[in-house]
């Protein structure tokens, strides 16, 4: 057999595939869909996470350069930045391994319920920047590698956590925020992605296959979230943390 599960659960594989990369690329969120998925489909945990970072880079990549052939994103000065959070995502995948996430586990819901109430009920949110309430330098120094680290080591919420830091401390409009979210994001799974290759067992060809279909999910994903902008990023954001924050909740049960 060609891949590691049988055409019939690769098709299901990559129909979900392609509804996280169109979700993701908007609000985040897109592990929700695929890692349980994987894990119906006879992954173990392990199994599951590191596949998930092998589909995820395409799509989150896929994103990053979508907004940027749209002038969301300037990649090349976004570099070092990402840089930072590709270390941190190798840091945090290979504390993964060796630190128990409980204590993580417990707290992320919390939290993602009050990103989906930041984002509901703050008045003036939209497409327009505001005065920045952090360094350039400073944010990158210190939020990125933060939720890049976290990105290795869980990974659920992550793109929440980059919006919620973007708009909240960087005074971006929501589109851009979404833009640089995707190049960020990108770059700490590909982190993650390479310390669970040596670490962990992911299925390469389905992974591939599953990114081929997020890939296409997250372009039409990003371009209609360049057509409409804030109007159907925030219910999208919204909808997507509180999904996940219940699924979290369900798995604590």
């Amino acid at each position: 057999m060609l891949f590691e599960v049988s055409y019939q659960i690769l098709l299901l594989l990559l129909c979900a595939a392609f509804v996280a990369g169109f979700i993701d690329s908007i609000a985040g969120g897109g592990g929700l869909i695929t890692v349980p998925v994987l894990l119906l489909a006879g992954a173990n945990p392990v199994e599951a996470l590191s596949t998930n970072k092998v589909q995820g880079i395409f799509g989150s990549g896929t994103a990053a350069l979508s907004y940027a052939a749209r002038g969301h994103v300037d990649l090349r000065r976004q570099a070092r930045v990402a840089l930072l959070a590709f270390v941190a995502g190798v840091l945090g995948a290979m504390l993964a391994t060796v630190m128990p996430a409980d204590v993580l586990r417990l707290v992320l819901p919390v939290l993602l319920v009050g990103i989906a109430l930041f984002f509901a009920l703050k008045p003036g949110l939209d497409d327009l920047d505001r005065a920045e309430r952090m360094r350039p330098a400073v944010f990158g120094a210190t939020v990125v590698p933060l939720v890049g680290a976290y990105d290795g080591l869980l990974g659920p919420g992550t793109g929440a956590f980059y919006m919620l830091g973007f708009v909240t401390l960087a005074g971006y409009g929501i589109l851009k925020a979404t833009a640089h979210t995707k190049l960020l994001n990108f770059a700490s799974n590909l982190g993650g992605l390479v310390a669970f290759a040596v670490f962990g067992a992911p299925w390469w060809l389905t992974g591939i296959a599953m990114g081929l279909a997020q890939a296409a999910g997250a372009r039409a994903g990003s371009l209609m979230a360049m057509r409409v902008g804030a109007r159907v990023i925030k219910p999208l954001l919204v909808v997507t943390s509180t999904a996940l924050a219940l699924r979290l909740i369900w798995d604590l049960v």
